[in-house]
C-alpha cells in the first residue's frame, strides 16, 4: 500500500477516536491556513480595498481626532472702576442779553423776598410773545403782591417798564409783562395745576442764583453750593 494512502488511513482512524468535534476543528484550522497565507498579511489587519468605505470605528477615530473647534474670544466689559471717562467739551456761553440779565434779577428779587421754586426759563425761539419766562410760588396773597411790587419798581430802574399786570380775586396768580420777560408769581397749588414747567419742559433753564447761595431744586431741596 502506497505513504500516502497509508497516512489518510491513520488521519481518519485518529477523527473516529477524537470525534466529530475534533474534526471539524482541524478541518476548520486547515481552512484558516490557507487564507491567511494567500492576503499575505495578518489576520488582526484587514486589507483595506480602494473605493471601499470606512468602517463605523476607523470612521469614529478619524472624527475624535478631531481639534474642537476654536471659540471666538468673547469680549468682556471693563470693570467701571478702569473706565476712562473723557472731560466733557467746555462750551463758551455768551454773553447774557439785557433781557437776560433782567430775568435773572427778577429771579434773584422773588429769592430775597421768600418766594420758593423759581424758574428762569430760556423761551427764545419757542415763544412769539416773549423770550423768558420767570416763575416761582409765594406763600400767601399779601407776600405775592409785595413781590410783584418789587420786581415792578426793578424793572423800571433797569430800563423794562411793565406794559400789563394782572391778578385774579384770590390772588392765586400774579403776572407781569415786561414784554421780552414775562415774571409769573403762583400760590403753590395753582402753580401745579398749570404746570408751565411741564408745558415748557423742553426748553433750558437759567442759573439765577447768586454765586455762593445754596442752589435748590423744584422741591426746594438744597442741593448744593452754586460756584
Amino acid at each position: 500500500m502506497p505513504a500516502k494512502k497509508k497516512a489518510k488511513k491513520a488521519t481518519t482512524k485518529k477523527q473516529i477516536k477524537r470525534g466529530p468535534k475534533s474534526a471539524l476543528k482541524a478541518a476548520g484550522k486547515r481552512a484558516i491556513k490557507p487564507s491567511m497565507k494567500k492576503a499575505g498579511k495578518p489576520a488582526g489587519k484587514s486589507a483595506t480595498k480602494p473605493g471601499a468605505k470606512p468602517s463605523a470605528r476607523t470612521s469614529g477615530n478619524r472624527s475624535a481626532s478631531k481639534k474642537p473647534a476654536e471659540r471666538a474670544p468673547v469680549a468682556h466689559a471693563a470693570h467701571p472702576a478702569a473706565r476712562v471717562v473723557a472731560p466733557r467739551p467746555v462750551v463758551e456761553r455768551p454773553a447774557p442779553s439785557k433781557a437776560e440779565e433782567f430775568a435773572i434779577e427778577a429771579a434773584r428779587c422773588m429769592g430775597d423776598d421768600k418766594c420758593t421754586d423759581v424758574v428762569v426759563l430760556d423761551v427764545r425761539g419757542k415763544n412769539p410773545m416773549t423770550d423768558f419766562l420767570v416763575v416761582g410760588s409765594g406763600t400767601s396773597d399779601r407776600q405775592m403782591r409785595a413781590v410783584l411790587h418789587h420786581i415792578q419798581d426793578l424793572g423800571e430802574k433797569l430800563g423794562y417798564q411793565a406794559v400789563r399786570s394782572t391778578s385774579d380775586d384770590r390772588a392765586t396768580w400774579l403776572l407781569a409783562d415786561f414784554m421780552n420777560v414775562i415774571v409769573h408769581l403762583f400760590e403753590p397749588n395753582t402753580r401745579a395745576h398749570y404746570d408751565l414747567e411741564m408745558m415748557w419742559g423742553d426748553t433750558a433753564r437759567i442759573e439765577w442764583e447768586r454765586p455762593g447761595t445754596a442752589s435748590r431744586d423744584r422741591a426746594g431741596l438744597n442741593v448744593g453750593e452754586a460756584n
